[in-house]
């Protein structure tokens, strides 16, 4: 009778579950009351930088943590849509948030151990727990997790739910979210899946890894037909779509090497000019930013192709190579070549390397003495070792070219006697004053205005150089070097868009008559390898009499690039070019004028051949010479002494453009 006692009845076990059931209930209802959504996790709403060339549309890389880019749920087909559900929770459009069936089978499946086809949280759980919660495995985040999903359904519909779990959830391969899922296993954008293709990304959902196409392909097959088979119950697919379908095609799998290879130095030099516009790192890494750069695609591989092609082989420890090409009037870099890898040496010789600019900075001279009174045929002394002032002017090679040299012919064959001599007639201030005019940085290495200036002891960067000479080819407009066209934020709202400003630095007149100089400096001096352009083009050569760096500088209407060589020696000073490929001194129009041809014949391949604008009337054209101009009162110099060489010297026009060893 005792024992009676403390055995319920049926009626007590009844009425004890009721109440149970009661305060479960309550206790539910009162937490879903209570509960206050909280902001998604920004891990969950991340979106990575998309970098594009200057088309728009053609992605140049990508920055951010996560691999993310969102799209809204009308973008994604609605096969596609019911293929997740299908996958996931076929009963989304029905249930409150949570499936009872689910939770019995999921208690089934880990009590049994039997393998199943699903799990018991439906896809408003598991958004909850990706976008809200954390990943660990208790019962507290199980209960938030439910009370959570419970909570969304009451006040945000179901297509929003839906669109925010496809955005949100991992995918392998580096992808969160489908749009970035259908471009890493189909190479398209989720709008251009068919069939076949989303039963595959709905099956990789229940497990990204274990059922990735790499490791498991049978296993991401079979999950692929329980998608299918879903649909077909559902009533989403015909029995003879189910049929006809095949399993599809997978990319192959290029894990994401963002600055890998020449690229990486494209990417992060736009990423410094991001912060430099006051873009920062948590807007970089999260806000889903679209960056149109002024990289062009077709001139970028036409670069690298150029450099790797007619690069040398031999003797290059130490090398450094950097290339810039900018569209004239707007400044625009379109393709750079900072280096063979970024992973492998962060230094870009492009825009971070220095070498003595040699003789690419004569024009700045020839512009100078232009604007005041010099002409074409204006002659000097081209003889070696003129004596200019205290100053002993060594020319390349110490040859000399006579007592009377036109400054075209001067500029030809780039006599640096007759240029030193020019640059003190018109005043070594007013020469300093065109080079930063054409675009030289005043805080360029060097830049400091002495007699032997003109002839390139200031160490600008490869990137300046281009600059500088795309105002010679856009008739004397400057404008500074510029890497993005636009940054747009994931709301469509415009964050920058360049707006180029070109300054009138010089008068057409002026820069038609550089244009014609150094036109002639292709055709008959010491820039003949850019003959083979089979275009009009103008040029400059520039090797250091110690041979520590060798440049070609040269542009058509279209395109400036600037190539430029200098070599590391194992402390990291630099050494000289000698030895290098083979040759006993790498001179400007050697390997530097070689790259400059073959990268602007492919860089310019679709342009229609520009001529440039012919010599202005009534200059003279330097066939006949004048009278040397009268000296003017020139500023304090900087006095090289006479028993030394000039630092920088130039080529003549008989430098030879072979790799074979040179004795000029």
């Amino acid at each position: 009778r005792g024992l009676r006692r403390i055995i319920p009845t049926f009626k007590q076990l009844t009425l004890l579950a009721i109440f149970g059931i009661v305060a479960v209930v309550l206790t539910i209802a009162t937490s879903v009351k209570v509960l206050s959504v909280p902001q998604p996790n920004e891990v969950t709403t991340a979106q990575t930088t998309i970098l594009y060339y200057d088309d728009g549309v053609t992605e140049l890389g990508r920055l951010g943590e996560a691999n993310r880019v969102s799209v809204p749920i009308d973008e994604v087909p609605l096969l596609t849509q019911r293929a997740v559900l299908a996958a996931e929770d076929r009963q989304f459009y029905e249930h409150d948030g949570f499936s009872i069936r689910g939770i019995a089978r999921a208690l089934y499946t880990n009590l049994t151990g039997a393998s199943g086809a699903g799990g018991g949280s439906t896809i408003t759980q598991q958004y909850a727990k990706n976008a809200y919660l954390t990943q660990e495995r208790s019962f507290t985040r199980k209960y938030k997790e439910l009370i959570l999903s419970i909570k969304l359904e009451t006040i945000v519909n179901k297509d929003k739910i839906l669109s925010d779990y496809l955005n949100t959830i991992y995918f392998g391969r580096g992808a969160y979210g489908i749009e970035t899922a259908a471009n890493q296993y189909f190479g398209k954008s989720v709008g251009d899946l068919d069939l076949a293709e989303s039963a595959v990304i709905a099956a990789i959902v229940q497990a990204p890894n274990a059922l990735s196409p790499e490791e498991n392909l049978d296993g991401l097959t079979s999950r692929w037909n329980y998608v299918l088979d879903g649909m077909l119950t559902q009533g989403w697919i015909s029995q003879e779509e189910r049929d006809s379908v095949k399993f599809p095609k997978i990319d192959e799998y290029k894990p994401v090497n963002t600055f890998g290879g020449p690229k990486g130095y494209l990417i992060e030099q736009v990423r410094q000019v991001m912060y430099e516009n006051g873009i920062t790192d948590d807007q970089i890494n999260l806000a889903g930013l679209r960056v149109v750069t002024t990289f062009n695609q077709v001139a970028q591989d036409a670069m690298i192709a150029a450099v790797e092609a007619e690069a040398p082989t031999e003797n290059i420890e130490g090398l450094r190579i950097g290339v810039a090409s900018v569209r004239p009037e707007t400044g625009e870099v379109v393709a750079m070549y900072g280096g063979s890898d970024y992973l492998e040496n962060q230094f870009n010789n492009a825009t971070q390397m220095i070498g003595q600019a040699g003789s690419t900075f004569k024009p700045f001279a020839l512009a100078a003495g232009l604007e005041n009174g010099v002409t074409l045929a204006t002659t000097f002394s081209g003889k070696n070792k003129t004596k200019v002032n205290d100053y002993v002017v060594v020319n390349y090679g110490d040859n000399s070219y006579g007592k009377k040299i036109t400054l075209l012919k001067a500029t030809e064959s780039s006599v640096n006697s007759a240029y030193v001599q020019l640059a003190d007639s018109v005043g070594l201030d007013v020469v300093f004053n065109a080079a930063q005019r054409a675009g030289i940085p005043a805080d360029a290495v060097g830049m400091e205005p002495n007699l032997a200036f003109t002839l390139g002891t200031t160490s600008p960067h490869v990137v300046d150089i281009a600059a500088a000479y795309a105002t010679f080819a856009s008739r004397g407009l400057q404008a500074n070097p510029a890497y993005i066209k636009s940054i747009t934020a994931e709301s469509g709202e415009i964050v920058y868009k360049f707006s180029p400003k070109p300054v009138q630095a010089f008068s057409t007149d002026i820069a038609d008559t550089v244009n014609y100089a150094l036109q002639k400096v292709v055709t008959a001096g010491t820039g003949k390898a850019a003959k083979e352009l089979g275009r009009p083009v103008a040029g400059k050569t520039g090797t250091t009499n110690d041979n520590k760096s060798a440049l070609f500088a040269g542009y058509t209407p279209e395109l400036a690039t600037a190539v430029m060589f200098v070599k590391d020696g194992p402390d990291g000073q630099p050494m000289t070019l000698a030895g290098t490929g083979g040759m006993e001194k790498v001179t400007g129009g050697s390997y530097p004028a070689r790259i400059f041809t073959a990268y602007m014949k492919l860089a310019l391949m679709d342009y229609p051949v520009t001529e440039f604008a012919p010599l202005p009337k009534g200059q003279p054209n330097g066939i006949k010479p004048t009278d040397v101009p009268s000296p003017k009162p020139s500023p304090t110099v900087t006095v090289v002494p006479t028993d030394s060489a000039s630092p920088v010297v130039s080529e003549p026009a008989t430098e030879l453009v072979s790799p074979t060893p040179t004795s000029n």
